[in-house]
């Protein structure tokens, strides 16, 4: 529609104002509900008002596996101040304002104030269901795991996609999320599928140089016509043809987490050789951190054959240690050493990162930590989840070597992100945003589409629950329960099964090109198997204090010291202790309440020990 304008004076201008209706999408807590008429406050706090049509339905959200539940029978008692509910509309535009009509209600939970994935098994039904939807679309429901039938690329329903590589990452990213499965239910069949995938990788996808003492992992193998072609460099658009570091640091997350469960002294003695590979060709020793890249021949990170990647740093190859293995590998040796490499990283996050011409942090660097602005498809752009990720684990870190720089920049983060990558309309976060405002805009521009990515929206709930968990208050809690509440109603696939790897801005599934599969170079098990994990842990533990029963499975080799540490994450000292401990099902002993440890007796067989972890009353 034009509108003729006429201000006193002057001549009559034109502005263009859209006169269509669009279905969209808001989120909010409702403050009133009368006469058909809901009052709605966003996440933002701006006021909408919704009116309800004779077709307006309401559901609530299910899990996985759970079936569609009517709630629309029940309105009179959900719509009560406080609740929070979604709501998918028409916006009409009317009389010189929108009038969003109501056409689908969601609710999260059966009574007002009530949230679904605060329950405690949520996440653990969850995760169970993850876990049977890859090894069913991996090797069938109950057939024998063969990992030579393993393919990276699955499409939405789980099949396997015409594509030959079988990718180290994903591999691991699978065994990372089985691992996690066994520790929340004891299902002995995720297990099976986690050590299976781990020796896999150890027979066909690792390289043990000799002659350098190291060990790195194959980018994957091309097992077309029955072969098995090695794939030493990436395959990957950004780091082809080099030996990037986050694909070497993703190698290590599946066995690590196995190894936290059985101690396999194989999984460590593969671990230490990549950390070797580290010190020795990534790391640099005199300015800090790690280069991102090597080349395949000198094994250098200032080879000219790098191109872009040459004698750069990054977040991935700085600050994923601590996510994808090292905090795990700490938390299952106890040994000092990985304590002073998460420290040495996060200090060069708190002082490179945050910027003070840009409220994102800054994610790429030359080798002299000046900022990279021209790489590839970054340039000065950010990635919303990587600053939730940063809070997030910074926030892990005050429980191993805490520092007032760590939590101030970790709060700072949790403090700014709501405005700068989340939807305060919909709820939910964003992907890629430009880093700076360009003269006379003041809404953060999106780099290529308003799209959610599921990892994300990990990233933002894990980062606010452990933000309220150590004392962040009541604001960060509610972050984290909206962000929750979004990937609830929206990235749960109940009729494929899985997780939606992208959702529109509205919440719809997006499914085009390599985003509409549930396996990819960029999705396994393991993004969605680390939250279902680690939410637990946090909701439980830090937020609601009730215990939790976690599953381990030592072999007779396993660990040198003959000691389990059952401790789930980096959690505060004096917050959580171990209340009791069963041995293949038989009360035990011989543990350590405080340091969350148990003493392991000898056996010529894997023992189960299931240790029962419990807050500690203030």
């Amino acid at each position: 529609m034009i509108i003729d304008l006429v201000a006193a004076g002057r001549p009559a201008e034109t502005v263009y104002r859209p006169d269509f209706t669009f279905s969209d999408l808001v989120a909010g807590y409702v403050t009133g509900f009368e006469r058909g008429e809901i009052s709605l406050r966003t996440n933002d706090g701006r006021p909408v008002r919704v009116r309800l049509t004779s077709t307006t339905s309401a559901e609530f959200a299910r899990n996985l596996s759970e079936p569609y539940l009517d709630a629309s029978a029940h309105l009179e008692q959900l719509l009560t101040p406080g609740n929070y509910v979604f709501v998918k509309g028409i916006f009409y535009y009317e009389n010189g304002s929108y009038t969003v009509e109501a056409k689908a209600l969601t609710f999260l939970g059966r009574q007002p104030g009530q949230y679904a994935f605060e329950q405690p098994d949520w996440w653990v039904k969850q995760i169970h269901e993850l876990g049977r939807f890859y090894r069913r679309a991996q090797f069938g429901d109950d057939g024998p795991i063969d990992y030579a039938a393993y393919r990276t690329m699955l499409r939405l329903g789980g099949e396997k996609a015409d594509q030959h590589v079988q990718e180290t990452d994903t591999i691991s990213r699978m065994v990372y999320g089985m691992s996690s499965a066994y520790m929340l239910t004891g299902d002995e069949d995720f297990l099976e599928v986690a050590e299976q995938g781990a020796a896999y990788l150890r027979r066909h996808m690792r390289f043990v140089d000799r002659d350098e003492d190291v060990v790195y992992w194959y980018h994957g193998i091309d097992v077309r016509d029955g072969g098995e072609r090695k794939l030493f460099t990436s395959e990957f658009g950004d780091d082809y043809d080099a030996i990037p570091m986050y694909e070497q640091i993703y190698a290590l997350a599946g066995p690590t987490q196995l190894y936290r469960l059985t101690g396999d002294p194989r999984i460590l003695s593969d671990i230490e050789g990549t950390l070797r590979l580290f010190a020795k060709f990534f790391h640099d020793p005199e300015r800090g951190g790690y280069f991102s890249h090597i080349d395949p021949i000198l094994l250098s990170p200032h080879h000219e054959a790098l191109g872009p990647n040459r004698s750069r740093k990054n977040w991935n190859s700085v600050g994923d240690h601590a996510p994808a293995y090292l905090i795990n590998l700490f938390l299952a040796t106890g040994d000092e050493r990985h304590a002073a490499m998460l420290e040495e990283t996060f200090d060069l996050i708190v002082r490179h990162m945050p910027r003070k011409d840009s409220p994102y942090v800054q994610e790429r660097f030359h080798a002299d930590w000046t900022p990279d602005t021209t790489w590839h498809w970054q340039q000065d752009r950010a990635v919303v989840g990587h600053n939730l990720k940063i809070a997030w684990n910074l926030m892990r870190m005050m429980s191993i070597r805490p520092k007032d720089r760590y939590r101030a920049l970790a709060t700072e983060i949790g403090e700014k992100m709501p405005a700068l990558g989340s939807d305060p309309q919909r709820g939910g976060w964003y992907d890629v945003v430009e880093r700076r405002l360009a003269p006379g805009q003041h809404v953060h521009r999106f780099v290529w589409h308003d799209r959610k990515a599921w990892w994300q929206q990990e990233q933002a709930i894990l980062a606010y629950q452990i933000l309220a968990g150590l004392g962040g208050g009541e604001e960060f809690l509610r972050r984290a329960r909206e962000s929750a509440a979004f990937y609830s109603a929206f990235f749960l696939d109940h009729d494929e099964g899985g997780i939606y790897f992208n959702v529109l801005a509205d919440g719809h599934p997006y499914l085009l090109g390599t985003e509409r599969f549930k396996g990819s170079h960029s999705m396994s098990m393991c993004h969605a198997a680390e939250l279902c994990f680690l939410a637990t842990v946090y909701q439980r533990l830090l937020l609601d204090r009730e215990p939790l029963t976690l599953w381990f499975r030592p072999r007779p080799d396993g660990f040198a010291d003959r000691v389990l540490r059952v401790a789930p994450d980096a959690l505060p000292p004096g917050r959580v202790r171990l209340a009791w401990v069963e041995l293949d099902g038989s009360p035990y002993q011989l543990f350590d309440a405080e340091a969350m440890t148990v003493k392991l007796p000898d056996s010529a067989s894997p023992v189960t020990v299931r240790a029962h972890l419990a807050p500690v009353e203030d």
